[in-house]
């Protein structure tokens, strides 16, 4: 299986809920529709509600695997 290469990124892990989806939230309206953001998350609250709270808004998570301590989503603007 091939990497996902996104065209834009964002790091939160040291943002906290629910911050870090306010603002994850903006940088999706930021970008255009069919691209991809990465979007880094710390363990716990925001790796589950982030996802699950971008999903609710229409867009798809293409990939959110576990990177050393920290979280990698891989978010499709639809």
């Amino acid at each position: 299986m091939s990497e996902i290469k996104a065209d834009h990124f964002l790091d939160m892990r040291k943002v906290s809920c629910p911050l870090n989806y306010v603002r994850t939230k903006l940088k999706i309206e930021e970008i255009a529709v069919g691209e991809t953001l990465e979007l880094l998350l710390g363990d716990g609250e925001p790796v589950v509600n982030v996802p699950r709270s971008v999903k609710e808004d229409g867009h798809k998570i293409l990939s959110l695997k576990q990177v050393k301590d920290y979280y990698s989503v891989i978010i499709r603007k639809c």
